[in-house]
């Protein structure tokens, strides 16, 4: 069977429970090593691919992860749709912790982060005004309101570098521009997901309220775990529920994002970029 989801699980999500006939997937790509191995097995009747984004024990900072590798490895295990978790700081009053907000757009802070697949002879320019599959968002929506979450549509994730968390000055500026949730990891999964024509949609989880809040300093490690690990049972009800209720076709325009944006003719396109992209692009060159 054919697997077409994907799942990347972020702090506090290593693991879904209701995988069964599970696989360890160990996969090298033309960009390195993923963040581990890809646990494929069978969810509510359906092939999956499960990754946890900062590996085994937690081990790879958010500016470590080999975003390049980790998509790519998706996209050779078949996969069309990804649904993403992550842990995210609130920078609004009404998205309290353990709220789930289904974000449509980034704002990045990140600096110097290779975030595309091209390069290298190779030129292309997708089109990421709208950075989320919102056939899949609304999907991953409705199943997080199935499951009981508190859940907002829409809002902007700002993408920060890390490891440290926000300055006072920096989350007062987020929160003056109308952003929504801040995380360090989602901005380059969209971009490398679009550039492979998979659908990528995110559950951004709160954990806490960012800097900006009054409360923020009475805030323990301990409430924080715990708030982790209430999410990560949540995310692990929403995927589900959200993975049953996909269905087998896509009509989204994600599945055709490359058909107007390479650049470079394919006589140009050196040979060991041509064979690294193959799996992306092969289809455009036939």
């Amino acid at each position: 069977m054919t697997i077409q989801i994907g799942i990347i699980g972020g702090s506090g999500l290593y693991d879904m429970a209701e995988l069964t006939g599970r696989e360890e997937r160990l996969l090298t790509t033309p960009f390195g090593e993923p963040s581990g191995p890809f646990i494929t097995g069978t969810l509510r009747g359906t092939r999956v691919a499960f990754l946890a984004r900062h590996g085994a024990g937690h081990r790879i900072l958010p500016s470590e992860l080999n975003f390049r590798a980790n998509i790519y490895g998706f996209k050779a295990l078949g996969v069309e749709r990804i649904l993403s978790a992550s842990a995210v700081g609130s920078l609004k009053a009404e998205y309290r912790p353990l709220d789930i907000v289904v974000p449509d757009q980034f704002f990045d802070r990140t600096h110097g982060r290779t975030s595309s697949f091209f390069g290298r002879g190779l030129v292309a320019h997708v089109s990421f005004a709208h950075p989320v599959c919102g056939d899949l968002s609304a999907i991953a929506a409705d199943a997080a309101e199935s499951v009981g979450a508190r859940v907002h549509r829409g809002g902007t994730y700002v993408n920060m570098e890390g490891p440290q968390f926000s300055t006072m000055a920096e989350s007062r500026l987020y929160r003056s521009w109308g952003l929504d949730v801040i995380g360090m990891t989602n901005l380059q999964e969209a971009k490398l997901a679009r550039e492979a024509e998979i659908c990528y949609a995110t559950l951004a989880l709160v954990t806490d309220y960012d800097c900006w809040h009054p409360d923020h300093d009475s805030v323990t490690v301990d409430l924080i775990i715990a708030n982790l690990r209430q999410n990560a049972a949540t995310a692990q009800k929403t995927i589900a529920s959200a993975v049953a209720r996909l269905g087998a076709s896509r009509t989204c325009a994600c599945k055709d994002a490359l058909a107007t944006a390479l650049v470079t003719r394919p006589e140009h396109v050196p040979a060991k970029t041509r064979q690294e992209l193959a799996l992306i692009v092969g289809k455009y060159w036939k």
